[in-house]
């Protein structure tokens, strides 16, 4: 795991300085997926991995002055970042790793995940783990501003039976992990599977 992390955080660190510049015009994907969550007012919420805090400012007009929002992410140099692009307005940051959460058992209305699932180092523990500080009933949004077949060209590769966002692997996993696959939306512009914290 100690591995799986340093990769991470190197990865994310060579891109932090110009993540945002990379992609411009994520901001209305990333609102509409945080609108898809039902939020309400007073709620709280956490954006886990959440980088240089991009959904941040959409959460907290979602949740209100009242509402919890919190940003947590393993990468020193994405959270400065957010605090750069001045993110850090609009909800706390958090250094953490999202598998080792500093927060109490269902303490959280729902969890935000912006290409999230894909840099776990164990996604079934992990997303148990989300769903450890989600109260019963709360909700989980695993987001992508494109979907699964544009973001493998992107890539230059082709989407694989493997693949754990494909909605045949994510069902089973989610249900394992203590969650409901609700809905699932899978298109060029946009991946987006909201799940219910089942038990």
């Amino acid at each position: 795991m100690a591995d799986h992390h340093t990769h991470v955080q190197d990865f994310f660190t060579a891109r932090a300085a110009d993540w945002d510049t990379r992609f411009p015009d994520d901001a209305p994907a990333y609102a509409a997926a945080v609108e898809a969550l039902g939020l309400r007012r007073g709620d709280a919420v956490l954006d886990a991995g959440c980088g240089t805090g991009r959904a941040l400012p959409a959460l907290r007009d979602a949740v209100g002055p009242q509402g919890t929002v919190l940003g947590a992410d393993l990468t020193p140099a994405m959270l400065e970042a957010a605090v750069r692009a001045g993110r850090d307005r609009s909800g706390r940051l958090l250094l953490a790793d999202v598998a080792r959460l500093p927060l109490r058992n269902d303490s959280l209305d729902a969890v935000f995940g912006a290409g999230l699932i894909s840099h776990l180092s164990d996604p079934g523990p992990d997303l148990a783990e989300l769903a450890r500080v989600v109260r019963l009933g709360g909700q989980l949004a695993l987001f992508h501003p494109i979907g699964r077949a544009a973001l493998a060209a992107r890539h230059g590769r082709r989407i694989t039976d493997d693949d754990l966002r494909a909605e045949p692997n994510l069902r089973p996993l989610l249900a394992r992990s203590g969650w409901r696959l609700d809905s699932y939306t899978d298109e060029d512009h946009r991946f987006l599977a909201l799940a219910v914290r089942a038990d």
